[in-house]
Formats: C-alpha cells, sequence, structure tokens
C-alpha cells in the first residue's frame, strides 16, 4: 500500500462540532471548576509516582523472596503504565496546566519511561489524534508487516494467526519504542509518510537524559544490587507489562470492530469534518467501571480525550454526558463498549477478521 504524504483536509467545522464546542465551553466556566490544574489531578500524580517508588525501592533496595520480586515487577510496570496514561498524557497534550513550566516538566516522566515526549507529540498529537484511523497517516494503527490492523493494509501469510501472536506482540511494545523506534524516527526524520521537526537543542538534551535515567532506573542501579540474569527477569516483566497495559488501552478504543476505518481520500479531502470523524473512528469502553477509568487516566473515554485533549481527563465521565447529548441532537451517536471484557472481544474478532478477509465488512 502507498503511503501518501499529502496533509488530510477535513471538512468546515460543522453545527454539531460548533454546538459541542459551546457546550462543554459552558460547562468548564460554571464556578469552582477549571479545564486544567485541577488539585484531584496533583493528588493522583504524587500518588501515582508514590507507587512506583515504593514497588522499586522494595523491590531493588530489598531483598523480597522470588515471588514477591515477581508480583513488585509487575508493580513496577503497571505504574509505569499509570505515568504514561495519567500523567505525562494530560501533560504532553497541554491538558494537566495553564501553566507551560508544569506540562513540560510532568510531560518529562515519559522520557524518564524511556520514551522521547518529542517523537510522540509528533507522532500521537500530531499524526493520531489528526488523522485517526487513515493508513498512511494514523502511524499509531500500523506495526508494518506483523499485523494488519486497517482494511486499507495488505494482508499477509502470517496474519492468518495474528489475533493469537498480536498479544504477545504487544508485550515488547517498550523496549522496541525505547531502543529503536525513537533512533529511527530521529534518523529518518519521518513518522510513517510524514516529516519529524528536527529537535532544538534543548529537546536533545531532554531526549538523551531520558534515556539514560531509564536504563539507570531499571537496569544499572538494580544490578548494582542483584545478579544481572535477575535484573534482566524483572526488566522483561516489567517492559511487558507496561507494553501489554499500553497497547491494550490504546487497541480496544480504536481497533475494535464498532470503529471505521475511513480509507485515505485520493484527493486528500476527507467528507466529513474532524469532530464527526473522531465519533466515527474512535469507541469509549468501559465506562462504568471507576477503578479502570482512574488507572487509564480516562482514556476509556477515548471519544471524549480526542475531542478535547487539552482538557484534563478528570472531566472526561461529565464531558461523556455532554457529547453523548450533543451527538444525538445532531443525527449522530457516540461510540461506546459497555465492559472492559466485551471491549477485548470486539478486539480479538477485528485481528482475527482483518487476518483472513481481504475486505472485511466492519461495523
Amino acid at each position: 500500500m502507498a503511503h501518501p504524504a499529502r496533509t488530510l483536509r477535513f471538512a468546515r467545522k460543522s453545527a454539531f462540532h460548533q454546538d459541542l464546542c459551546r457546550r462543554v465551553d459552558a460547562w468548564l466556566a460554571e464556578p469552582g471548576r477549571s479545564a486544567k490544574d485541577a488539585p484531584a489531578m496533583y493528588g493522583k500524580t504524587l500518588t501515582i509516582l508514590g507507587w512506583f517508588g515504593t514497588s522499586w525501592a522494595w523491590l531493588v533496595l530489598g531483598s523480597p523472596p522470588a515471588w514477591l520480586a515477581v508480583l513488585l515487577a509487575i508493580s513496577i510496570g503497571l505504574s509505569v503504565a499509570a505515568v504514561g496514561m495519567c500523567i505525562q498524557h494530560d501533560a504532553n497534550h497541554g491538558g494537566y496546566s495553564r501553566h507551560p513550566w508544569v506540562n513540560r516538566a510532568l510531560g518529562w516522566s515519559l522520557d524518564a519511561a524511556g520514551a522521547s515526549s518529542f517523537v510522540w507529540k509528533t507522532k500521537h498529537n500530531t499524526l493520531h489524534h489528526a488523522f485517526t484511523n487513515v493508513s498512511g497517516h494514523d502511524d499509531d494503527v500500523s506495526i508494518g508487516a506483523l499485523g494488519r490492523w486497517t482494511p486499507d493494509q495488505p494482508r499477509r501469510a502470517l496474519h492468518r494467526f495474528q489475533h493469537i501472536y498480536t498479544w504477545a506482540l504487544y508485550g515488547f511494545l517498550l523496549p522496541k519504542w525505547v531502543f529503536f523506534d525513537d533512533f529511527r524516527n530521529l534518523l529518518t526524520r519521518r513518522v510513517g509518510a510524514h516529516a519529524l521537526p528536527s529537535p532544538s537543542g534543548r529537546e536533545w538534551v531532554e531526549l538523551i537524559l531520558g534515556k539514560v535515567v531509564f536504563v539507570a532506573w531499571s537496569l544499572a542501579v538494580p544490578m548494582i544490587w542483584h545478579p544481572v540474569g535477575h535484573v534482566l527477569v524483572g526488566f522483561f516483566l516489567m517492559c511487558f507489562t507496561v507494553g501489554v497495559t499500553l497497547s491494550v488501552t490504546f487497541q480496544l478504543a480504536h481497533c475494535v470492530e464498532e470503529a471505521d476505518f475511513p480509507p485515505p481520500p485520493a484527493d486528500g479531502r476527507v467528507p466529513t469534518d474532524w469532530a464527526e470523524h473522531q465519533l466515527q473512528t474512535t469507541v469509549d469502553f468501559a465506562t462504568d467501571s471507576r477503578l479502570l477509568t482512574w488507572f487509564m487516566g480516562g482514556l476509556n473515554f477515548q471519544v471524549e480525550h480526542h475531542l478535547f485533549p487539552r482538557v484534563c481527563h478528570l472531566h472526561y465521565p461529565a464531558i461523556a454526558t455532554i457529547v453523548t447529548k450533543a451527538a444525538e441532537d445532531h443525527g449522530l451517536r457516540r461510540k461506546s463498549t459497555r465492559t472492559f471484557r466485551a471491549a477485548i472481544a470486539s478486539h480479538y474478532r477485528l485481528l482475527r477478521r482483518l487476518g483472513t478477509d481481504l475486505e472485511p465488512k466492519l461495523a
């Protein structure tokens, strides 16, 4: 499949989009409410960082038995995933604070987890959010020859089994991202078919320092206290936990049967406006689960996140009610899968269908 380099152009801002923005702006303007700098968000940040620090110190500086060491490595992985979904995600979207330095400081937590926030902002903020689920533009729905995640991608023989092996591949997301993808993107100055801006001197320093810090806390320092083999096992468990958690969270919002995969228009003109495109290509899931909502940073409210990425995720449940009503008033629909289990099953069925059918008929 050819990967088009042209930028897509969406239709003019629709009546739905304008009305929705008015409703959400009015809700956020109510007394005692702010789109950013929520006190509860600062408390949540301290809780997550404390979770990571406690798990790391107990594992690395203590002498836990093997069974507890395994659980602590998994706990570190879950806490790192929570940092990614809750803290850096809001910060690097500019939705954590009104103060750019706060967003920048907390956004660097992604670098400390090994992945470049500089590259991520282009790959995720610019391309994924703008061109959601469009092959050749949204690099987040492509893993090359290893998988077929959209109907426009070519089908290969091994894809027949992707609904089985893909779950294991998810576990290798973090080391691939940290040690390969970032460097490939920086060396080629590209993310998929799109250009990657050149980092400034400060951005280079932040990027390199992040890699050093990640290797230090995840490998180098633990090797001072524990045998290399034990550290590598713990590192694998941590990375695998992060990879599966982040990958599944993303996939359940975009690579499911309920989501649309609009083909790239030959002339670059998308027939719908951007907000309606988000309703077509993005699906909420398990929105009744307070635990998942807390842990995933509201990313199970993915529709609301895509429509209002610069608003703190703590507001997503309330905004979902506004989105649902506005969509209904304009003859549209906000898509949502009721449970986490149902979303997992939908993703599994989509992978199986895309791996066997040349042109699967999707909802």
